[in-house]
């Protein structure tokens, strides 16, 4: 049998001896048991070889700078910023006529990353497309640093799961904005870029809540579980809005390009229908939020908790009055940008609250509610 290298008990040497020194299996009992044994082998040498790979990337990340917790949440924040703010330049992009501008991915034209001279598209939605596609390094930036930072500071592993689900979603994301441009803005591929984005700034929310909260405090359930049941559905409702959002966008007039001789994917349902369906799961969802708030309040909440409620509150109206104006009035583009990043803000806002159900604080344990 060749040689497995393997530091894991009962893996096979090149000398016919197991790790546990006991000798190798012959003839049937070998046959059978090789192909566990391999793939047990295989497994955790890989297991290794990623442990190795990180334990150099420790090494390396401690030669920065440590981090302050102040610098650690700036960083988080700034996350927040730039993955709901590329679905808000998306939008310009959208309403500009400019989604095709780049009509290859990643190239912009077949042999050029750039913008070029070109009779058929015209430069002006070359350059909002291009500079769209700029902003992802930017995000990318952002992604690897609040990685690094909160590996420097040796952050508690959710902490670091959060983080690291940044840079992640970040090149998903591209991928998908790629297969959306190859696809001819496909209107299904453009529902689903939007979608993640809204992902993206529910976990970088999450991640900044969690970051502010001290690695050896007490974890503490603050709602009842009840009452964290009614904001999990809320956050379920939230996506229902936002999806069948997209559906209207995939039904409008803003289909992202205007060109003669090309026609966009378009979804072919009665638009009345979906904007129906899309206002009253706003319902839906703001009912949820204000018997959630309801109930906080009813079990004495903390100040900050019914502080990002109010927020939340106040943001889903708003988007409610944004779509309504914007439905009455033709779709203008800058509602529809205001509405994109209304999105983000209510994402943002539901996920602050479903973060404060359960949190680490310095205080004693007494001070909790019972989950």
């Amino acid at each position: 049998m060749p040689t497995v290298f393997c530091t894991r008990a009962g893996c096979p040497d090149d000398r016919g001896q197991t790790r546990s020194g006991l000798p190798q299996r012959q003839g049937a009992d070998a046959e059978r048991a090789a192909p566990t044994t391999l793939r047990s082998c295989w497994g955790t040498t890989i297991v290794g070889v990623v442990n190795r790979v990180y334990a150099g990337f420790l090494s390396l990340v401690d030669r920065l700078p440590l981090p302050s917790l102040k610098t650690q949440k700036i960083i988080a924040f700034i996350v927040i910023l730039t993955q709901g703010g590329i679905a808000v330049t998306g939008a310009v992009v959208r309403v500009t006529a400019s989604g095709l501008g780049c009509p290859t991915w990643p190239q912009c034209f077949p042999g050029s990353f750039v913008p070029v001279g070109h009779g058929e598209v015209a430069i002006i939605h070359q350059v909002v497309e291009f500079g769209n596609r700029l902003l992802t390094f930017v995000v990318v930036i952002v992604a690897a640093a609040i990685v690094l930072a909160v590996t420097r500071a040796r952050r508690r592993r959710e902490v670091l799961v959060y983080a690291w689900m940044i840079p992640l979603g970040t090149v998903i994301q591209a991928i998908i904005g790629g297969i959306t441009v190859l696809t001819g803005l496909l209107w299904w591929t453009v529902a689903i870029h939007l979608v993640a984005s809204m992902l993206m700034v529910w976990i970088a929310t999450v991640m900044y809540a969690k970051i502010a909260e001290p690695d050896d405090a007490t974890t503490l359930i603050v709602m009842p579980k009840p009452l964290r049941w009614l904001a999990a559905l809320s956050g379920v409702a939230l996506a229902g809005v936002l999806v069948a959002g997209t559906l209207v966008t995939g039904a409008g007039p803003h289909a992202g390009d205007k060109s003669l001789d090309r026609t966009v994917p378009r979804l072919e349902v009665e638009i009345v229908t979906l904007v129906h369906l899309h206002s009253q799961l706003l319902v839906g969802y703001l009912a949820l939020v204000v018997g959630l708030t309801f109930g906080l309040y009813a079990v004495g909440t903390s100040a900050a908790v019914k502080k990002r409620l109010h927020v939340l509150l106040v943001l889903i109206v708003a988007q409610a009055l944004i779509g309504v104006v914007q439905y009455f009035t033709d779709v203008p583009q800058i509602l529809v940008i205001l509405h994109v990043a209304g999105a983000g803000l209510c994402t943002a806002a539901t996920a602050a609250v479903w973060a404060a159900g359960k949190v680490r604080q310095d205080v004693p344990a007494a001070s909790a509610v019972a989950a």
